[in-house]
């Protein structure tokens, strides 16, 4: 085995999908002399652990760097300011190159090592695909009632936008808010009247994990148990009705 070099050169990233980083790194590994044993080489994936770049391990530092903030298109660099970015490295030299650079376009650095990953890139899609996709969601059901697409797509964006300003302001537990955090029972059932299939599934869901931030937030016992019965009988009922 060849010595591993303790400082890194030049910093490749490997801008790929996941499936393609470690091919990628095989390929690179077999390049052989044309790539400096200097060269560091480094992934943009929040999910992949530096094995994705084992390959390239034996003789050259790795590393992983991923921006915290979606990039459905091409943004300007701003778009880094203040956001956080997942640092990782094989060695202490790569490591300190990697949190001064997302320190230099304005970002602040969090190392998120093998172990952390997967949580890591789950939480961040709960925060910002699943936010897409629930959006999309209620953006539907306003369709259903009647409203146009720009009128359902700008009314709830504002009342997205309220909430973040409050979650920022207040913490998740204090800026809760809706039957469920009111222990409004009968609102929640005449919701899940209004549709079925999947869409009460995920209605349910996340009502039963928003009813324990209520708790956290102090919904009574008492109201809690009403709110879980209501958002569990129906489930239960539904289930028997489709083993029948």
């Amino acid at each position: 085995m060849r010595r591993l070099r303790s400082a890194p050169g030049a910093i490749t990233f490997l801008a790929v999908p996941d499936d393609a980083v470690l091919p990628t790194a095989g390929a690179l590994a077999l390049a052989g002399r044309p790539v400096p044993e200097s060269a560091a080489f480094v992934h943009l994936s929040g999910a992949l652990p530096l094995g994705a770049l084992e390959p390239l391990r034996t003789t050259h530092l790795v590393g992983s760097f991923h921006p915290l903030q979606s990039f459905p298109e091409p943004r300007a660099p701003t778009s880094l300011r203040g956001i956080v970015v997942a640092v990782d490295a094989s060695g202490p030299a790569l490591l300190r190159r990697l949190n001064a650079l997302a320190r230099a376009v304005g970002a602040r650095p969090k190392r998120v090592g093998d172990g952390q990953r997967v949580l890591y890139h789950a939480a961040a899609v709960f925060a910002s695909n699943y936010v897409d996709v629930l959006l999309g969601e209620g953006v539907q059901l306003l369709r259903s009632a009647g409203w146009s697409e720009k009128e359902a797509t700008a009314g709830l964006l504002a009342l997205t936008e309220g909430t973040l300003a409050s979650v920022r302001k207040r913490g998740v537990v204090a800026a809760l808010t809706g039957p469920v955090r009111r222990g409004d029972m009968t609102t929640v059932e005449r919701h899940l009247t209004a549709f079925s299939g999947p869409v009460a599934d995920i209605y349910r869901m996340l009502g039963l994990i928003a009813l324990e931030i209520a708790k956290e937030a102090g919904l009574e016992p008492a109201a809690a148990e009403r709110m879980h019965r209501a958002l569990t009988e129906k489930t239960a009922a539904t289930r028997r009705r489709r083993r029948a």
